[in-house]
């Protein structure tokens, strides 16, 4: 799935200001250069003028900067380092954690998108890429991921 409708996505989901979009962001790293003029763009669709393509790295700032924002920051432990790539895998193990889902909260947001993921399917996308049972995440599956959590967060409306 492209950046740009991941983000456009989650904002949506969670209501979130341009400014919010900063400031989760920069979470991770204060200094990370990303300028609140350019969110807009993001939230673009390819064919709108003014549209910029949002970056692995952008994003990978923006998910983590979620776990930080609903989980808080662990002192304790050493910070991760921000992934180089983003996968459809990565944003899935991405909003788990941040919103603490366990098997049966995520077996119901597909539900409620009228996507039922089976438990293998489900335990497959979590895997370790090397793994033999690891499947990779479709778009499909990930836009229907989203819409539930919309649904969850937002309800039928």
């Amino acid at each position: 799935m492209i950046n740009n409708d991941v983000m456009r996505s989650i904002r949506y989901m969670l209501d979130l200001s341009d400014n919010k979009i900063v400031e989760i962001t920069q979470l991770v790293d204060p200094e990370f250069p990303i300028d609140r003029a350019d969110v807009p763009a993001y939230l673009k669709k390819e064919e709108e003028p003014g549209f910029i393509p949002c970056s692995d790295r952008v994003l990978a700032h923006f998910l983590d900067g979620l776990v930080i924002h609903y989980r808080g920051k662990d002192e304790s432990l050493p910070q991760r380092p921000v992934e180089d790539r983003i996968t459809n895998n990565v944003v899935l193990k991405k909003l788990r954690v941040a919103f603490q889902l366990k098997d049966v909260d995520m077996h119901q947001i597909f539900e409620d998108a009228g996507f039922p993921v089976s438990k293998p399917e489900l335990s497959a996308l979590f895997r370790q890429p090397g793994h033999k049972n690891y499947r990779p995440c479709g778009d499909q599956m990930l836009r229907n991921f989203l819409k539930g959590l919309t649904l969850r967060f937002r309800g039928n409306s």
